[in-house]
């Protein structure tokens, strides 16, 4: 009886806990800061909200325009995928517009060879790029933008709203204006192999560890842009790898799935 009691109520309990856990919400501004090679010593900080970007700074994309990443391919005799005809169309991020990274981190001195800059959501999950990746030009991978605007929703992928942050509620998201070199369809795809060939391997995504996905790359809900300035005197060349989950599993998520387990045991 006693066991009876406890399935009737874990149901109950996990309902509970979906209604707690905290939706994201989009962004609508971002704090972009640069630290001295400690990490901690402010040199120099600013915070930016969409609409003074979109009228102070060049515009990316025009609304009309999709632009796509790509999922994993899943496909052990093609992993990476030159084509571009695997997992692109479920990463339609919409017909967005942006602001370049490279331009809000010249608000704060930008970046030189040797700096890093973390790409940080609001959740705390983050991807880590070097200045090349930033600065550097490859029609390929386009230009690193913070989106906050997408004119059509994706036409084949998950929902991404539209309009401005937050009716766009998977913004402010980091996304990579690509070209349509690549791919046959003329579809602006920033593929795996793409970033293969245009990122440092330390700052590949794999989904699960061994699957190459440019759509882990696009952060959602990003709210810090903080670079770090180079220690030349303790410089190892190498730029720290992130965590290849898309985001964090925080303590009520493993409750929900404990009280899940319990709900189904018969």
């Amino acid at each position: 009886m006693k066991e009876h009691g406890v399935l009737k109520i874990a149901p109950l309990v996990l309902l509970m806990l979906v209604f707690m856990i905290p939706a994201a919400a989009a962004t609508s501004e971002v704090h972009v800061v640069k630290y001295a090679p400690d990490g901690t010593t402010v040199l120099d900080e600013r915070t930016v909200d969409y609409t003074w970007m979109e009228e102070n700074l060049p515009v990316l994309g025009d609304g009309k325009t999709h632009y796509y990443h790509q999922g994993p391919t899943f496909n052990e005799s093609d992993l990476w995928d030159p084509a571009e005809y695997q997992n692109v169309d479920t990463r339609d991020l919409g017909a967005v517009k942006g602001t370049a990274v490279s331009d809000l981190c010249d608000l704060v001195g930008g970046m030189t060879a040797g700096d890093t800059l973390k790409v940080k959501a609001e959740d705390g999950f983050y991807k880590k790029f070097s200045y090349e990746s930033v600065y550097e030009e490859d029609p390929r991978k386009g230009s690193m933008g913070i989106a906050w605007y997408v004119g059509e929703d994706s036409l084949t992928g998950d929902p991404q709203g539209s309009g401005y942050v937050p009716e766009y509620y998977d913004g402010m998201r980091l996304i990579f204006f690509a070209d349509t070199s690549t791919n046959p369809w003329g579809w602006h795809v920033f593929g795996n192999n793409d970033m293969k060939e245009t990122l440092p391997e330390n700052e590949w995504h794999f989904f699960g560890g061994d699957w190459p996905s440019t759509s882990g790359l696009s952060v959602k809900h990003v709210g810090e842009l903080a670079i770090t300035a180079h220690d030349a005197g303790n410089d190892t060349g190498d730029l720290p790898t992130t965590p290849a989950t898309e985001s964090p599993l925080s303590p009520l998520a493993g409750l929900l799935a404990l009280c899940a387990v319990a709900a189904l045991r018969r």
